[in-house]
């Protein structure tokens, strides 16, 4: 049985357990490991992950049988023009291909659409072949942007789709 939930400052060890057990294996095959131990230190500490909160990013945690086996976040991108943004989903590797990604991006779909949300963008990393999830899920490349993180450069489409 699965159920998805908001989450707060309690769920933030939860959220960065997750991260450890999720982000070396999302990114090993496109970005070096100095990279992803930099981006990790610097997105997924206890106060990086805190001051995200502070900052307008909801958490979403995704449980399988009452265990956390993914977690979402979003924020208001454009607030004039109701864009958000989903800075963030992942899901334990092994928990992959059972319709968990599909059910967690609906769910911030659900969520965003209801504080009135008319578009979703999200960043993808270009060499992530996550992209085809993403377009299976109705979201289209609507362009590209290079991000540094400290002296790293994450290399991205922003993909979009309307809600």
């Amino acid at each position: 049985m699965t159920s998805i939930r908001l989450a707060n400052h309690t769920d933030l060890a939860t959220i960065q357990q997750l991260a450890e057990a999720t982000w070396e294996p999302t990114y090993r095959s496109i970005l070096t490991q100095e990279q992803i131990a930099y981006m990790f230190d610097v997105i997924y500490t206890p106060d990086a992950l805190t001051k995200q909160m502070q900052n307008g990013q909801t958490f979403m945690l995704l449980q399988e049988n009452n265990i956390p086996v993914g977690f979402a976040a979003f924020s208001v991108k454009e607030l004039a023009t109701q864009v958000y943004k989903l800075n963030k989903i992942y899901l334990l590797p092994e928990t992959q291909g059972k319709g968990y990604g599909k059910m967690l991006l609906q769910a911030v779909e659900q969520e965003i659409k209801s504080r009135g949300a008319h578009t979703l963008d999200l960043n993808v990393n270009r060499y992530n072949k996550a992209k085809s999830f993403y377009e299976r899920c109705g979201y289209h490349v609507h362009h590209e942007e290079d991000i540094a993180i400290g002296p790293y450069w994450m290399n991205d489409y922003v993909m979009r789709k309307a809600l």
